[in-house]
């Protein structure tokens, strides 16, 4: 090979850790603007051009062309993120901002989610560069902004306002897929080969108010809570999709063992709380919203419900949502974002496998269904068809989707390392 696709990815991926892009929701963050320097001068450091846009003043994305632009195959957009979720340190054991390696993992707010994709990608990238070992297709390398807050001011803002630089890509890589799970003993590899939708609701009660110490029937915050606790209640069905049903074949090859999509995916172990929501759709209460002093019955409740729903349901999630709350709640979105469903084939999905096989000869690969959203969901509405692609090899003992968005996050080093090797492979067979 001549080159090592991971000797960076370590300090890269530590690097990126310790600038703090954590995203609030709102214009609060330090925002990804420092993150986005970072990328695009390790980029001019190996002879790269690219260009960073802010939809906002700090929310900035970074994007460039590499591979070979004149080849006729279409172009294939790898892409990461740069914002994290907010971390509060006092819950943590060690800084989630300092990048600290403790045991061989490596720790911070960002190590899963997706400062280490970030890294390999970059160490990938500026090693294939520096050797002249570039691939034979259009490549278009995208770091956004926001992400983790649905991407309205990162990829969503990208394919309003500069669609240009996706002209011409059909396919996608991004996060969450490629790590390895124990099942029956032996190493499951899930790529990402959809998503839910994204349906967050408003639920509004209106009642009659009054004093708090007279007779009410017409409570609003007593007909929210019924409702919310009969959603709450509410069993949504199994219906999994191509992916799921893929998925479930290769748990019962495993096992040797046949039951019930829900007994299937039990298997999993605690990562059945984001595998399993692959089998139906699901929702959450989040966020109450009542009253205004002690003794006074509100005229208004409002709450908040994040609900994902399954491909092929847009059409009839809210109003099953709304039949099961009752006509005392009102149902409406708040936030939505489409499903996704790719199918597990074609030349891509080669790659991919061939490319964890020649560094895992005993790796066993699957699809599934995430169950949050990605920026793949803005490349959809350009129609590029995305995978999620993260390569780790794990230890079967670590409760690794308890890790995004969670406490004391972390990467084992070698899982980084493994990663790059294989991502670099994929790069000579996609």
């Amino acid at each position: 090979m001549g080159y090592l696709p991971e000797a960076e990815t370590l300090q890269i991926c530590r690097d990126l850790i310790r600038i703090d892009t954590s995203n609030f929701g709102d214009d609060s963050g330090p925002g990804e603007r420092a993150a986005a320097e970072y990328v695009a001068a390790s980029l001019a450091q190996v002879g790269i051009e690219s260009q960073i846009y802010e939809s906002e003043p700090g929310r900035a994305s970074v994007l460039a062309r590499w591979g070979n632009q004149n080849s006729p195959r279409p172009g294939l957009v790898i892409h990461g993120h740069l914002d994290v979720v907010p971390a509060q340190a006092a819950d943590w054991s060690v800084d989630p901002f300092a990048a600290e390696i403790v045991d061989g993992y490596l720790y911070g707010r960002g190590a899963v989610d997706m400062k280490d994709f970030d890294a390999m990608l970059l160490s990938v990238v500026r090693a294939r560069q520096t050797a002249g070992q570039i691939p034979d297709r259009p490549i278009l390398l995208v770091f956004t902004a926001d992400e983790e807050a649905g991407g309205v001011k990162g990829a969503q803002w990208l394919v309003q306002h500069h669609r240009e630089w996706f002209e011409g890509c059909t396919e996608a890589i991004g996060e969450v897929g490629g790590f390895s799970t124990q099942i029956g003993g032996q190493r499951l590899y899930l790529i990402e080969s959809g998503e839910k939708g994204i349906a967050w609701m408003r639920l509004t009660a209106h009642g009659t108010a009054g004093h708090g110490s007279m007779r009410n029937d017409d409570n609003p915050v007593v007909n929210l809570a019924r409702g919310l606790a009969a959603l709450g209640d509410h069993v949504w069905p199994e219906e999994p999709g191509p992916s799921m049903q893929a998925l479930l074949a290769k748990v019962r090859e495993l096992t040797g063992i046949d039951g019930t999509p829900a007994e299937l995916i039990e298997h999993f172990g605690p990562a059945v709380r984001m595998i399993g929501s692959g089998l139906r759709n699901s929702t959450n209460a989040t966020m109450l919203q009542a009253g205004y002093k002690h003794n006074v019955v509100p005229g208004e409740a409002v709450a908040y419900v994040d609900g994902r729903y399954l491909p092929g349901h847009a059409d009839t999630f809210l109003p099953t949502v709304q039949q099961i709350v009752g006509d005392k709640v009102r149902v409406e979105p708040h936030i939505t974002d489409r499903a996704l469903e790719y199918p597990f084939e074609g030349d891509l999905v080669d790659a991919m496998t061939v490319a964890l096989h020649r560094h895992d000869p005993e790796a066993h690969i699957a699809p599934f269904l995430m169950s949050g959203g990605t920026d793949a969901k803005s490349w959809d509405k350009l129609g590029i068809t995305s995978y999620g692609f993260t390569p780790l090899r794990l230890p079967g003992d670590l409760d690794f989707t308890a890790l995004f968005h969670g406490v004391d996050e972390r990467v084992p080093v070698d899982a980084l390392e493994f990663g790059s090797r294989v991502f670099d492979t994929f790069l000579d067979l996609a």
